[in-house]
């Protein structure tokens, strides 16, 4: 233990001198640096314009015609979650809505999507669902288990549409409220 070297330093031959390129002809690497003759490699700066650039021909992006539509932009973000997942994580009497799912880490905290519960499994116990989407396997599931659904869209258009007016009905009741409170 006498002999022990606490400096550290790496093995001979690992560090080596970078290259100095540049330096007049008798190094080897003068006048043109090792770049060749002119040209778009030869200078300084960014070698290549961008992705995709060809030299100068047409780019295969633009060579190819864009065709067709794409519904893409346009599409809902969802999270599907089956009643089977509900009955294995939440106990009998408890809420099942965004808060709690993220509790449960069924869903990030980050995920603004909208929820839809699906009719996969079979469920026993009672639970109060507050979702945003519900298929209506699920909500005869359960319904017929004891528990409750609240869904903003509901199984049939005529459920979604009647859960849009009162949720709207109820935002135009307090903001009259709101401006009367202004008022006094």
């Amino acid at each position: 233990m006498s002999d022990y070297n606490p400096v550290l330093h790496a093995p001979s031959g690992a560090n080596k001198k970078p290259k100095r390129v540049g330096r007049g002809s008798s190094s080897g690497h003068g006048s043109t640096a090792g770049r060749g003759n002119k040209g778009q490699q030869s200078r300084s700066g960014k070698r290549l314009p961008y992705v995709g650039f060809e030299g100068g021909q047409m780019p295969l992006y633009r060579r190819i015609a864009r065709r067709g539509f794409s519904n893409m932009r346009f599409k809902d973000d969802v999270a599907y979650f089956n009643i089977s997942e509900l009955e294995a994580k939440f106990s009998d009497g408890d809420t099942v809505d965004r808060t709690t799912l993220v509790e449960k880490k069924l869903l990030s905290s980050k995920n603004g999507a909208a929820i839809k519960v699906l009719g996969n499994g079979d469920i026993t116990k009672k639970l109060v669902i507050k979702v945003d989407k519900i298929s209506k396997s699920a909500k005869e599931k359960i319904e017929k288990a004891g528990g409750s659904v609240d869904a903003v869209a509901g199984v049939s258009r005529k459920e979604r549409n009647a859960a849009y007016a009162k949720a709207r009905d109820e935002k135009k009741a307090k903001a009259e409220k709101k401006n009367e409170e202004k008022k006094k």
